[in-house]
Formats: C-alpha cells, sequence, structure tokens
C-alpha cells in the first residue's frame, strides 16, 4: 500500500495551497504522487454533497444532523476511490495527498452534537468509513490550526475576489466556531499533527507552514 496522507482545516485554513505545495515537494524529492480533494466537486458522485452546502436541505448546517450528512460525504468519497484512486492507494510507489477526507466529517458533524455523544459519534464514523465500506484509513493527518477571525476573512476575500457564493457553512460563524473546538478533540483523539498558522495572531509565512508540514510527516 502506498503511502496515504490528508490535509485538514476549517475554510480559509490554507488546506489547498498547502496541499499543492506539499505534492510539489514531494515529487521534487523524486516521489510519485497523486493529489485529491473532497469532496469532489463537479462529479456526479458529490451532487448531494453539493445540494446540502448550497442550502437545498435546509439553509443552515443544523437542518441535516451529524449521521445524515456525513453518509453523503461517505457516498462521495466511496464511489471516488472505487471508480478513479484505488489503484494509486494500492500502489505501494504512490503517496496520495488529500485536502480534507473522513477526518473532515469527525469534526464537522461532531459540532452538531452535545458533547456526551462525540465519543459515540467518532467512532461510528470511522467504523463506518473504514470498517464498513472499507475506505483506506490515513496514514497521516494534519490540521491546519488558525484563529477564526483570520480564516474567515480570507474566506470573505476569496468570495469577493472570485465571485463564489459562501456555502452554508462558511456563512455560520458559530459554527464554524463549534468545529474549531471539535477539530482540536479529533486531532487528540487520533493522533493528528496540528500545525499553528498564525501563532500569537499573525499569518505565518505559507513557505514555513510548509516546511512544518513537511517535518510533520516524515
Amino acid at each position: 500500500m502506498g503511502r496515504f496522507i490528508v490535509i485538514e482545516g476549517l475554510d480559509g485554513s490554507g488546506k489547498t495551497t498547502q496541499g499543492r505545495l506539499l505534492s510539489e515537494r514531494l515529487r521534487s524529492e523524486g516521489k510519485r504522487v497523486r493529489e485529491l480533494s473532497f469532496p469532489s466537486y463537479g462529479e456526479k458522485s458529490a451532487v448531494l454533497v453539493e445540494m446540502y452546502l448550497g442550502g437545498e436541505l435546509g439553509s443552515s448546517p443544523s437542518d441535516t444532523n451529524g449521521y445524515a450528512a456525513s453518509m453523503l460525504y461517505a457516498a462521495d468519497r466511496y464511489v471516488s476511490y472505487v471508480t478513479d484512486w484505488k489503484k494509486d492507494i494500492e500502489d505501494g510507489d504512490c503517496t496520495v495527498v488529500a485536502t480534507r477526507y473522513t477526518t473532515a466529517n469527525a469534526y464537522h458533524q461532531l459540532s452538531k452534537l452535545p458533547r456526551e455523544e462525540w465519543d459515540g459519534f467518532f467512532g461510528w464514523l470511522y467504523d463506518f468509513e473504514f470498517g464498513k465500506l472499507g475506505l483506506p484509513r490515513p496514514d497521516c493527518v494534519v490540521l491546519l490550526s488558525m484563529n477564526q477571525d483570520i480564516s474567515s476573512g480570507k474566506v470573505r476575500e476569496r468570495s469577493a475576489e472570485t465571485g463564489q457564493k459562501m456555502d452554508i457553512h462558511e456563512k455560520d460563524r458559530g459554527y464554524l466556531l463549534r468545529c474549531a473546538e471539535a477539530a482540536h478533540y479529533a486531532a487528540e483523539k487520533d493522533g493528528w499533527h496540528v500545525i499553528e498558522c498564525a501563532p500569537e495572531g499573525e499569518l505565518l509565512p505559507i513557505e514555513e507552514i510548509n516546511d512544518k508540514i513537511r517535518a510533520a510527516i516524515g
């Protein structure tokens, strides 16, 4: 089996940029790399996720409970895996770098539940996707941690620059704050590497963050 690395973080934390830079860096070291990003926007497998994020199932994230939303995302990952990148993860010479994965559900959907239900949901999610569905479990997960004011500001800037509408997650600051708490819980519970991207409120240079990621994954 090849190595499987996942980059996680809330909206605006720089996941996409850091996943791309890490992939380029690993290629420069002579490794064969496959890049993935979830949800698989624009693909048939992600239609239900796009309906959810677009507000067709409700205008608030909480309108779709954590278990139901998890199944929408899991279906996208399962179809993508079986039809596309299974061969890459089974290639012992390939490193797969994914931006978001099952691990994103482990904090986005946890945040919808009472704190006393977090352990039970976490166990259910991992058993469902890695056990029942047979999706590969990551070898290494890196969480990009950032002050919510900074990350939310970056999302607004991106929306203004590109004209891309913010989804129901990005519009809901309270939801994102709960997600940040859940993300640190998941990181501690599952042994993720946490990279503080803006210590003392100052965003680190992109290259410095990437150096920290490279050191963390070994």
